[in-house]
């Protein structure tokens, strides 16, 4: 089964995202967005920058 995203109001009635691994295990969670629409783009931003995005491993930093 592949991941999905569920947009949701949190208690305060702002709106999040948070993306689920196909065995329903919850992998991110968003910021509070105002509205339905800016958290439809962050969902959007997520789909579109994650697909090349490079792994940056700041434990071999020191």
């Amino acid at each position: 089964m592949a991941g999905k995203f569920e947009l949701f109001a949190d208690a305060a009635d702002k709106f999040r995202w948070r993306l689920k691994a196909g065995n329903g295990e919850v992998i991110a969670q968003s910021q509070a967005y105002a509205s339905k629409e800016a958290a439809k783009k962050g969902i959007a931003s997520v789909q579109t920058n994650s697909a090349g995005a490079a792994l940056v491993d700041l434990t071999d930093a020191k």
